[in-house]
């Protein structure tokens, strides 16, 4: 994917490839795009503090401003729980009943469209998300979090870069909130591990912040060469290096290659608080900018590779994928997300079909 993101450079440099006032206007009748509402956001906090939520978030704060203080939120069930549900009668769900039961907007988001959840390569991406057999777990993930971390930045840069007025698309007025659509909203934990609403723009630059201080640690990230270590080859002997050091040493993904303790934990926030930002964009910038710049198959490229990693390696379970759960449907449904691969597993067919039939219909 080295020509990913080239029309994403030319857009800082001035020479994207439409004339500037000339935007698309999506053609589908019954999926016109609009960008989700505001989201509901947090505050600057202290670097290192990453708060575990459901639809209440992650974060960590500097300071609690007037920013105003809300209890945490309940747990919701995950939508993919409602895969295969029945009705009271014994009787299978429809793909149509199922998918009124995600109290989506209508029209529909036009990337649930399937005309526009296409991408700018083709493949399996489950190839660049299953892990080589000599490398071992730890690196494997840690490679795995630089990447889709740059990744993503590439498309923050497009709703955070200034315009010559100064002002940005993503900001205060626009998105009032950090949230995914009007049924998903996120907070931050203060230094206290207060939930706080913030402006998506704040939320995003706090947990950009976070993110690299995280892997700027070499406590948690170490970045000795000599530490490496290679993949226990079950070939060669069925015991692991910890089993076979002694009966009382404890083994974790990673610890051969200095990785702390608690490196997956470490890795499920980033991934999670990185899932948030793509769900973001997705209910509330693919229209403007991304459809507008030509950006949209990037964007589906980066983000259907980004769930593929992400489930494969245990970094996001179901109910954290719920803002997002109707593209995953759609993309197993379509091929993008293949059998066997945990995002196909996670998805619920029924509703992807249904999202098919009213793609072709329009």
């Amino acid at each position: 994917m080295s020509n990913l993101f080239s029309g994403i450079n030319a857009r800082f440099r001035g020479t994207s490839t439409r004339a500037p006032g000339q935007n698309r206007s999506p053609t589908s009748p019954s999926q016109p795009g609009s960008p989700g509402d505001g989201p509901q956001a947090p505050q600057p906090a202290q670097a290192g503090q990453a708060a575990q939520g459901t639809q209440g978030t992650q974060g960590t704060q500097t300071s609690t401003s007037s920013a105003p203080r809300i209890p945490p939120l309940p747990t919701s069930p995950s939508l993919s729980q409602n895969i295969g549900m029945d009705d009271t009668n014994g009787n299978a769900l429809s793909g149509e009943d199922l998918l009124n039961s995600y109290h989506l907007p209508r029209p529909l988001p036009l990337w649930l469209n399937a005309q526009y959840a296409k991408h700018i390569v083709k493949g399996n991406f489950m190839t660049l998300s299953a892990r080589p057999r000599t490398v071992e777990q730890g690196e494997w993930i840690a490679h795995q979090i630089v990447e889709h971390y740059r990744n993503l930045w590439n498309f923050v840069r497009v709703i955070h870069d200034k315009d010559e007025d100064g002002s940005t698309i993503c900001n205060p007025s626009t998105c009032s909130r950090m949230s995914a659509g009007a049924n998903h909203s996120f907070t931050w934990l203060t230094a206290r591990r207060e939930p706080v609403e913030l402006p998506a723009y704040e939320y995003i630059n706090l947990m950009q912040r976070w993110i690299s201080g995280k892997i700027d640690d070499v406590n948690i990230f170490p970045t000795d060469p000599n530490g490496v270590s290679f993949a226990h080859n079950p070939s060669i002997t069925t015991s692991s290096l910890s089993q076979l050091g002694g009966q009382g040493d404890r083994d974790w993904v990673g610890k051969r290659s200095g990785f702390p303790d608690n490196f997956v934990e470490v890795c499920q926030g980033i991934f999670r608080q990185m899932f948030r930002v793509y769900a973001h964009l997705y209910w509330s910038h693919f229209v403007d900018p991304f459809y507008h710049l030509n950006l949209e198959k990037q964007l589906n490229s980066c983000f259907s590779h980004f769930l593929l990693t992400a489930c494969a390696l245990d970094m996001l379970k179901p109910p954290e994928l719920e803002p997002m759960q109707p593209l995953i449907d759609l993309w197993a449904a379509n091929g993008t997300f293949p059998p066997g691969s945990k995002a196909y597993d996670y998805a619920n067919h029924r509703v992807g079909e249904q999202l098919l039939q009213l793609s072709n219909a329009s």
